[in-house]
């Protein structure tokens, strides 16, 4: 596997290196123990897909609070995001600072997103479909988020949002504190 650090510490672009032949190819998409060589969270307790019906679905921007932090390899399985990292973690110079990054069933590339970062996608195409390894257990109690257009961060999202959930258009501005 390639991987890349983004402007944000912690954060990659993983691409798996692809072995072809006449049948089509191999790669490896996680590795404990290059994962751990990588100063990356080798940990993977749960894995989520999550369906996206329509092109221009928004989701995000989630983290969860201590002792859930999670770490995330996020992946496209069919279709394709504008994937965003948010840098959540106070006292570091990112803070507040985002990365996107194009995510899409015929790339296979992935991104990790270390604990105390956020984490959002804007679907580029119908039945669009993402695969999620997680470092700890989703936790309702400690599941929380900023606003995907809050100023403070000015996300640039590549396309029009028509779908978004209640409660991600409920999220706070940072101003608010984070919650």
């Amino acid at each position: 596997m390639i991987y890349s650090e983004l402007e944000i510490p912690g954060a990659f672009r993983i691409i798996p290196e692809q072995h072809g032949d006449e049948r089509g190819f191999f790669a490896r998409s996680w590795d404990r123990e290059e994962f751990a060589r990588h100063g990356l969270n080798p940990t993977l307790v749960q894995c989520s897909i999550s369906w996206n019906k329509r092109a221009g679905t928004l989701r995000g921007m989630h983290y969860q609070d201590p002792p859930f932090q999670e770490a995330k390899l996020v992946r496209v399985t069919r279709g394709s995001v504008h994937d965003v990292v948010l840098d959540l973690r106070e006292g570091l110079p990112t803070y507040g600072r985002h990365e996107g990054v194009l995510l899409t069933s015929d790339n296979r590339e992935m991104v990790y997103v270390p604990e105390g970062c956020g984490h959002g996608f804007l679907t580029l195409e119908d039945d669009t479909e993402v695969f999620y390894q997680m470092s700890e257990y989703y936790s309702d109690e400690h599941a929380r988020g900023v606003r995907w257009d809050d100023p403070a961060f000015a996300i640039r999202w590549p396309g029009t949002i028509s779908v978004m959930s209640d409660r991600d258009r409920s999220f706070p501005d940072v101003k608010a504190g984070l919650r």
